[in-house]
């Protein structure tokens, strides 16, 4: 069992930037492949970004690649994610995962997930 806590959403300018964090906390960390996802009103979770267990292997989609970095530190049991020049369309709850197994865009390779942050980005 992995448990994993988002934190560092909250309501910025457009052009601004921030950074969230997933803590996580039981299993070796390190053993998960950890992926972003965000889900905006109506609409379907959406990939944002995802991190092989090592770090040395990352994943975007086009819609936030160039903006935003992910990167993980093991010692810390923690994930990041770096998101610059933030758009009103970034607008959304931002979800991190945790993958024993296979990783990459699909929500359903995931095992655990945290219970989400906000993010709000004005125009």
């Amino acid at each position: 069992q992995v448990q994993l806590v988002e934190s560092g959403g909250g309501l910025v300018q457009a052009g601004g930037s921030l950074r969230l964090s997933c803590a996580a906390s039981g299993r070796t960390f390190s053993n998960y492949a950890v992926g972003w996802f965000r889900q905006a009103p109506g609409k379907e979770r959406e990939f944002v970004a995802a991190i092989s267990r090592s770090g040395g292997s990352t994943d975007y989609p086009d819609s936030v690649k160039g903006r935003f970095t992910i990167s993980r530190d093991n010692a810390k049991n923690t994930v990041y994610l770096q998101m610059n020049s933030l758009k009103p369309e970034d607008t959304a709850v931002y979800y991190c995962a945790a993958a024993r197994g296979i990783w990459g865009r699909n929500p359903r390779v995931y095992d655990y997930w945290g219970q989400g942050t906000q993010v709000t980005v004005s125009s």
